[in-house]
């Protein structure tokens, strides 16, 4: 059975994303719902509405059919979106959102193999559309690509382990499900099974086999090109590596940072984004308790600055 999808820190995406009227980009637009309280907000909000998932889109697409003309959806991969926004006519963005969770239509559907609550293909792709399941490309994987993977992306621990099991598994043909990977992990870890150690696992797998790091470096890059002055960035990570890369990218040069930027003088105050998230803001105790898919969640926000 497949759960209502709650949207993350709605209240709090809204506080920092409410800008005035102009077009905003919801560029994992999901099932929609974080757009369409946008929309219901601020009447002279317009939506660039893009997922890379063909059945997220069409969903959401439903769900803000009322709004007519000042929704436009696109279908693609975040290195895909300085493209759409070119062809929609390169109006700057009052606002964008990057929500980089899951939806639990997703999640919980097992024909899409994308989680492991219920049995199905190891696919782990968010757009079946497009490239080969997981279980292929784990095939030609080597172990040391597979380690990296499960460290930087999962924080796997036991990851050098773990990963000569799944490329032994995978090319003997005894990695086809989603169960059967479950099962790999606990059964090369040890101890009770433990569905956070499991989560982290298929985390890190999804993002390698989507390109999902790539593609948010591609859509940082874009974004001062395509925010206007005072616009603002919204974005919703729910692992620790996305969290740093989002935070080395879009905060100011001169911010005490764990290294230089390359090619930037000491003091030197560049950057094209003024930080309005001193702190990370997670979910509430009572939020994480009626949506315990929400606990992971870090939200970061960011104001265009003057060119």
């Amino acid at each position: 059975m497949i759960s209502r999808h709650e949207p993350v820190l709605l209240a709090e995406v809204l506080g920092f994303l409410g800008n005035g009227p102009g077009l905003y980009l919801d560029a994992t637009l999901g099932d929609g719902g974080h757009a369409e309280a946008l929309l219901d907000r601020e009447p002279g909000a317009r939506l660039l509405g893009n997922d890379r998932d063909p059945a997220s889109l069409a969903f959401a697409g439903e769900r803000l059919r009322r709004f007519g003309g000042r929704v436009i959806l696109s279908h693609g991969t975040f290195a895909e979106l300085p493209a759409t926004w070119e062809r929609v006519g390169r109006e700057s963005l009052a606002g964008a959102l990057l929500d980089l969770g899951l939806s639990s239509r997703q999640l919980d559907d097992p024909e899409r193999g994308i989680g492991f609550r219920f049995d199905g293909p190891l696919d782990l792709r968010l757009d079946p559309t497009r490239g080969v399941p997981a279980q292929e490309r784990l095939r030609r994987a080597s172990e040391e690509e597979i380690e990296q993977v499960l460290r930087v992306h999962g924080d796997v621990a036991g990851a050098r382990r773990l990963s000569r099991a799944i490329v032994a598994a995978a090319r003997s043909g005894d990695l086809p499900t989603t169960r059967a990977l479950a099962t790999l992990v606990d059964r090369t870890l040890g101890g009770r099974p433990h569905p956070r150690r499991t989560a982290q696992v298929f985390q890190a797998l999804r993002i390698w086999a989507n390109g999902e790091a790539e593609d948010l470096d591609a859509v940082l890059a874009w974004l001062p090109e395509a925010m206007r002055t005072s616009g603002v960035v919204v974005t919703l990570a729910y692992h620790s590596g996305e969290d740093r890369r989002i935070k080395q990218v879009l905060r100011p040069r001169g911010a005490a940072m764990p290294r230089r930027w390359p090619g930037v003088a000491p003091g030197a105050h560049e950057g094209p984004w003024e930080e309005l998230t001193r702190r990370v803001v997670r979910p509430s105790e009572e939020e994480q308790a009626a949506n315990p898919r929400a606990r992971s969640a870090r939200l970061r926000a960011f104001r265009r600055k003057p060119v």
